[in-house]
């Protein structure tokens, strides 16, 4: 059975209704930066999910092409993930999704190296014919975090958000959002299959003792 990162590694993919605090290790993944409004269709945000995909599936099937990448082990592709920002923001002004920041990615498994990942992105280039020079090879430690569950539409995650914070302050705790440590979505719903109002996202929000 192919290994599936969301039932391997629940703690961090499937966190209950309530805030709770995880150490989160250090994640390879493969990313695309960007800014504009998420939904705009043929924007650079949807533009950004094909690459991302196509790198992503590349690897995976990689052990039916002669590149063999050492500790390779079937699994399934994680699920799309997404770091969130505005500038000169304290917090997220849901109505002007234009003024978004975003850096969109899909977690690797740990054997794939960053040459790995680059012959992953030539061969999917030729392959699908795209340009797919946008994807970098991205490292992340986010260390100390919050994270729910938030079941709901996009523009209602403010309200889960209240709740986090609520608790942090309850718990002596803080957010410690800045240049490095950002706000963090993990999506485990198809927005294409999915009502609005029962769609998963764990948020995560980097914390530090007060």
């Amino acid at each position: 059975m192919a290994f599936d990162f969301k039932k391997e590694y629940r703690e961090f993919y499937m966190p209950g209704n309530k805030p709770e605090i995880v150490d989160v290790p250090k994640v390879n993944y493969i990313a695309v930066r960007g800014k504009g409004d998420p939904n705009e269709e043929g924007g650079a945000y949807k533009e950004a999910i094909s690459v991302l995909y196509a790198i992503a599936y590349t690897l995976k099937m990689s052990y039916k092409t002669e590149y063999k990448i050492d500790g390779f082990f079937e699994y399934v592709v994680p699920p799309l993930e997404g770091f969130w920002w505005q500038d000169d923001t304290d917090g997220a002004e849901y109505s002007d999704k234009s003024a978004f920041n975003w850096i969109s990615v899909i977690r690797l498994p740990d054997f794939v190296t960053e040459k790995d990942f680059e012959w992953a992105r030539e061969t999917a280039e030729k392959k699908k014919r795209l340009d797919l020079s946008s994807a970098k090879f991205l490292t992340v430690v986010e260390g100390l975090c919050v994270q729910i569950m938030h079941i709901g539409a996009f523009d209602d995650e403010g309200e889960t958000v209240t709740v986090m914070d609520r608790f942090l302050q309850e718990n002596g705790y803080e957010n410690d959002i800045n240049n490095e440590r950002l706000h963090h979505e993990i999506y485990l719903s198809d927005p294409r299959k999915t009502a609005p109002e029962k769609r998963k996202t764990v948020i995560r929000h980097p914390i530090r003792k007060v």
